[in-house]
């Protein structure tokens, strides 16, 4: 018997017991039949793209919608590789490619064919191209598909498989208990051939959840992921995970299903394609965040979403009390996980995770400031009482335009602070399109669309914006020069390897210091928060050697261990140790 074998038959009997607790015993081994057929018709193809496992220090990741750069009538992946030729060579290693595929609305996540490329980005030839040169993220839209799906086409026509995928209740049930991350109705009102019909919506009226329940749907959705697995995926990231199963009387969110069901794609990707990364994006409060780890066997790496608001209070209070607090209660991540860190994403920066984190009070002011900026706030609906606030809506470029006193002089060198911070922390750090090119709030889109996260979603056309790139004076050239810059030092830094230790000294509200350890080497990155300049003697940071200085890769200045290290406003050291001799 063959290694190959082995997997496959480890995994046929841990797919049984999952899909049993699942769906009960006796459905278990029909529908396991039904996953292995699945998996026999994909491999060979999947076994095509093998590739080392494992993430280290050279590996960041791009997120962008692949269309996100734009000339004439050429697909937008063209355009994107171009951008990364001429502004971030070699640096990138991994993209995001948020979702590629044919939808309705919320620029991409209602999806209508989950196997289709859509024309602006290109084909599946394309996608292909790009997957030999970078790592690529695949998007599993898993919760919900657009009204515009076949499925829900043969729902609303009563046709099989379709009529049996979607969740259908009277408008009258309570479900008052179901969190969700919206303040529009849960259950949206459908004409169909039997009438009008509720059918269960926990995003927007255009976006139908699926119903797991039915073992059809899991298996149609595996379907989908084994696809593209096939199509070179390097990570897939399972979109809105947490809510995926339903059951009434509960929240409706982490449900032991849920889990179950995250294990079962990570059996599949343990099985056939090891080299894959599993990403689950929930973005809940800290510690909910952290349970799709599970006990090493659910996600391989979970978005740092308490990273995007911690960054953006710290920088625009000038202190850095909480996010140090923060960081010292932080876990680290299992062995063989890590933390995907990012500030910004296609969405706004999520407010969740500073539940029981940072008070109403502060998180209101934050708002206030933001408003003032130019952002808007997305709400969602709660169980009981009012609604809250879910999100800002906001470039995070220009969230970072002043402090709480207001706009300042600062903007560029507190962005550059916010991505120095990011890429610090133990994880693999993850840039969006729109802050590697420093783009504003894109007032226009939201105009044009009438959606708030428009704001963050700017299409640029590639002569403008390589225009913009090249002109020494405008911030998308300031901050890329640097941010390349800065991206070769942690290139070359073993201390940046995902498992490297992280250790984080309080030495005080002015500044946010991490040690960051590897076998090879140890980096001390210091951050003033401040807008104004701080002084710190060396020797509170690093231990007593005479035989020892102290050099900073990104500025290269040298310091030995008796100096006073004298920092501008909100200026980045990654200090190394270098023998004196």
């Amino acid at each position: 018997m063959t290694s190959q074998d082995g997997s496959l038959d480890r995994l046929k009997i841990s797919a049984h017991t999952r899909l049993a607790r699942l769906y009960g015993a006796h459905r278990a081994e029909a529908i396991t039949d039904q996953l292995m057929g699945l998996v026999q018709r994909y491999q060979p193809v999947i076994y095509h793209h093998t590739r080392d496992p494992g993430l280290d220090e050279t590996d960041t990741l791009l997120i962008t919608y692949g269309d996100a750069i734009r000339q004439r009538e050429e697909p937008g992946l063209m355009q994107l590789e171009r951008f990364l030729e001429d502004f971030y060579p070699d640096l990138i290693t991994n993209i995001h490619l948020l979702p590629f595929y044919p939808f309705s609305s919320d620029d991409g996540f209602s999806v209508i064919d989950f196997k289709q490329v859509r024309p602006s980005v290109g084909q599946w030839d394309h996608i292909d191209a790009l997957a030999r040169r970078f790592g690529i993220m695949f998007d599993l839209v898993l919760n919900h598909c657009s009204r515009e799906n076949l499925w829900f086409i043969e729902y609303i026509q009563n046709q099989e498989p379709g009529c049996n995928y979607f969740i259908e209740m009277d408008p009258q049930t309570d479900v008052s208990e179901v969190v969700r991350p919206r303040s529009s109705p849960l259950l949206a009102p459908i004409h169909t051939h039997r009438g009008t019909r509720h059918v269960w919506a926990t995003f927007s009226e255009d976006q139908i959840d699926l119903n797991y329940s039915n073992p059809d749907v899991l298996l149609a959705m595996m379907d989908i992921f084994l696809f593209y697995l096939s199509k070179g995926a390097r990570l897939v990231r399972l979109d809105a995970v947490a809510f995926l199963w339903k059951e009434l009387g509960t929240s409706c969110i982490h449900l032991p299903q849920t889990h179950e069901v995250v294990k079962l794609m990570r059996d599949l990707v343990d099985a056939i394609a090891p080299w894959v990364e599993l990403v689950t994006e929930t973005n809940v409060p800290h510690q909910e965040n952290l349970s799709y780890f599970g006990q090493g066997d659910e996600a391989a790496m979970v978005y740092q979403f308490a990273l995007p608001p911690l960054i953006l209070y710290t920088l625009n209070r000038g202190n850095a009390d909480l996010l140090t607090n923060w960081a010292l209660t932080l876990a680290p991540p299992p062995e063989g996980g890590t933390y995907l860190n990012f500030t910004a994403s296609h969405d706004g920066v999520g407010l969740r995770a500073l539940e029981g984190i940072l008070p109403p009070y502060e998180i209101q002011s934050l708002l206030d400031c933001m408003h003032q900026f130019g952002g808007y706030v997305s709400m969602k609906a709660n169980p009981r009482g009012p609604d809250s606030p879910y999100e800002i809506n906001i470039s995070y470029f220009d969230a970072l335009r002043g402090t709480r006193t207001g706009p300042d002089q600062w903007q560029i060198e507190r962005f550059l602070c916010s991505q120095t911070l990011m890429m610090t922390l133990q994880g693999v750090p993850a840039f969006y399109l729109q802050s590697l090119i420093a783009t504003p709030n894109d007032i226009a889109g939201v105009e044009r669309t009438g959606r708030l996260r428009s704001i963050n979603r700017k299409i640029w056309d590639w002569g403008p914006l390589a225009e913009a790139m090249k002109d020494a004076r405008h911030p998308s050239h300031l901050v890329s020069q640097e941010l390349a810059h800065r991206l070769r030092l942690r290139k070359g830094s073993k201390a940046f390897h995902p498992a490297s230790r992280q250790r984080v000294q309080d030495l005080g509200s002015n500044l946010f210091v991490v040690i960051r350890d590897s076998e090879q080497q140890r980096v001390y990155g210091v951050f003033n928060v401040t807008s104004v300049t701080q002084t710190l003697a060396l020797m509170r940071l690093v231990p007593k050697n005479d035989d020892y200085q102290y050099q900073d890769l990104i500025s290269e200045a040298t310091y030995n261990e008796e100096d006073d290290l004298v920092l501008q406003p909100y200026q980045c050291l990654w200090l190394v140790a270098t023998n004196k001799s």
